[in-house]
């Protein structure tokens, strides 16, 4: 981060020792607390007031151990002259606390992401004289361990309804944080995304911004323009009524492998807002990723973006890729220019993935999770990554080079797979049992040629994901519990069945060939048998079937993978561009 410019990072780990200690002496047994908090993959939600309880309760020695890792992570971000962010208390609390206080005013948030009644978190209302003992009793404490640079993370309402949308109950809502917050701290400058305006926009209409915004004193409070490629809340809102904000790239959903991102809007529209900085209260730019390594190179060129670097886009590709060649190399140079013009031309959405991570069937993709459409021709992509291979004959191949390879090679091949199953359930359609035949032995070949493709990078293998799960517990039931809790992320999301199935679909060596590959040979031996005895594919039937093995796997302690790749990537990729460029450029 300090190479790359970044002055304000966000810095929440280790927060649940504070806030362990915090309700705690408020008279809530710890055993409580623990269950209270989420397993660790889905803390990020559990913090934002979305959920409880999920996959707890949290280890007291990951509780501890995150402490520990706080306390080094912001020494080392002061070291580098960054100030971090720390978060504050926004009203979410343990239903414990009603026996303690019975009169504070404590109110259940709406339900989230198709979870049960049982996970529904609750909110303490700002106005209570509870809230303020809460919030000094968090500041004083967290200071105590990990110090303060000033600045407040707080996110109230983030995809969960108001108790009330009176413009006049949301700006006292944010004059008590405000007012608690600077009670303790009175340098404090409060930061909050504003992804809560922009995903919930039918509530959060302009007076009510401006009521809440215009709450806090002027320039006490920096937004995040969260997702500022695809929309710029900070034109729709008179420069967020004049507080500062940051222009922020999200860039990524979930993590999803997908090539996204629209780079010459991206830096358009920064020029743009760079340009009009006298006349708006631009105060930064900002990365707002949900995860990391997924088209990191967006992020590079965000962040470069913020300095004077005197490079046309242009210029910056090429020279992203002669680094990445580690040489001047006009083949990769062409390569790259055309994913900057044509294939990176559209921001990542959520719900994306290429079909062979969707839930199997024989039309659409299973779940809105999972929307493989892509805004170019897939002959231009697999033209591209015949270029890159071509750009490496004969030379030694730089890690970032084999990166480019696996990662491009992986969409051609998933893009492809799309076609596959189209012309498998046109098969279906039209009786052909030996097109069935041949079009379900080509679906399956892929999938197996994506997990030898994705088995050559460090990078795209989910064997080290879930082993790094797993190292952090302290007992082999916090390693199972942590695993269980990893491999749940990437595939069912919560619980059977929800609509977040698949939100963090990832093609990565392990997954595909245990998970998704998994489930679509179950389609593929229904189907197959079915055109045999012919009968149709109960479709019903099917999907209780895949429902169980999603959530079996899921909670399984299976291996997922290679953790180390496997062979070389360069010629594995060389050898599967020949084996599928005729299928795909000339439809053979």
């Amino acid at each position: 981060m300090a190479l790359n410019g970044v002055n304000l990072p966000l810095a929440i780990t280790g927060q649940e020792a504070v806030w362990l200690k915090v309700w705690t002496d408020l008279g809530i047994p710890a055993d409580t607390v623990r269950a209270y908090f989420t397993g660790p993959a889905h803390l990020p939600w559990h913090r934002m007031l979305n959920m409880d309880r999920f996959q707890g309760p949290l280890p007291m020695s990951y509780i501890e151990g995150q402490a520990r890792l706080q306390q080094r992570i912001v020494a080392r971000e002061r070291e580098l002259g960054m100030r971090p962010v720390l978060p504050a208390f926004s009203g979410h609390v343990p239903p414990a606390i009603r026996q303690i206080y019975p009169d504070a005013h404590i109110t259940r948030m709406s339900s989230w992401g198709g979870f049960r009644d049982a996970y529904r978190s609750w909110f303490l209302d700002p106005m209570d004289p509870l809230f303020a003992e809460v919030q000094h009793r968090f500041l004083k404490e967290q200071r105590r361990l990990y110090g303060t640079d000033h600045v407040y993370g707080i996110d109230p309402f983030n995809e969960i309804e108001s108790p009330s949308w009176e413009p006049d109950y949301l700006a006292r809502v944010a004059q008590c944080i405000y007012g608690t917050l600077t009670e303790v701290e009175p340098q404090a400058t409060w930061l909050q995304m504003t992804w809560l305006f922009y995903f919930d926009s039918a509530h959060w209409t302009p007076e009510r911004i401006r009521a809440y915004l215009r709450a806090v004193p002027q320039d006490r409070m920096l937004l995040l323009d969260y997702y500022a490629e695809d929309v710029e809340l900070w034109r729709r809102t008179e420069s967020f009524f004049g507080q500062p904000f940051l222009w922020c790239y999200l860039g990524n959903f979930g993590g999803n492998t997908m090539l996204a991102g629209n780079f010459h809007e991206t830096s358009r529209r920064l020029e743009a807002a760079l340009d009009a900085q006298s006349g708006n209260s631009l105060s930064g730019i900002g990365a707002t990723l949900e995860a990391f390594g997924v088209n990191r190179f967006m992020y590079e060129f965000v962040l470069e973006k913020a300095w004077d670097t005197g490079l046309t886009d242009r210029a910056w590709v090429d020279a992203l890729a002669d680094s990445h060649a580690g040489q001047h190399n006009s083949l990769l140079r062409q390569a790259w220019q055309t994913l900057a013009d044509s294939i990176y031309v559209e921001p990542a959405r959520l719900g994306q993935g290429t079909l062979t991570n969707a839930r199997p069937g024989l039309t659409g993709t299973g779940n809105w999770t999972t929307n493989p459409s892509v805004p170019y021709d897939n002959r231009l992509l697999c033209r591209v990554w015949g270029q890159m291979v071509e750009a490496g004959a004969g030379q030694a191949h730089r890690d970032a080079y084999v990166y480019d390879l696996v990662n491009v090679g992986r969409q051609v091949l998933g893009n492809h797979f799309r076609t596959l199953r189209d012309s498998l359930t046109a098969a279906c359609r039209r009786g052909d049992a030996a097109g069935v035949m041949r079009r379900a032995a080509e679906m399956s070949a892929l999938l197996d040629d994506l997990e030898r493709l994705l088995s050559c990078h460090r990078s795209f293998l989910f064997g080290r994901w879930q082993q790094a799960a797993e190292d952090m517990g302290a007992t082999p039931d916090e390693r199972a519990c942590f695993r269980r809790n990893a491999r749940t992320l990437v595939t069912t999301w919560g619980e059977r069945g929800q609509s977040l199935n698949d939100y963090a679909n990832r093609s990565l060596a392990g997954l595909t060939a245990d998970f998704y590959a998994a489930r679509w040979r179950q389609l593929l031996r229904e189907v197959t048998a079915g055109m045999a005895a012919g009968r149709p594919l109960d479709e019903k039937a099917f999907r209780e079937g895949i429902l169980d093995f999603e959530v079996d796997w899921a909670l399984s302690g299976t291996a997922a993978g290679p953790l180390e790749p496997r062979a070389d990537g360069y010629e594995v990729a060389r050898s599967l561009w020949q084996k599928y460029r005729p299928a795909i450029l000339e439809g053979g």
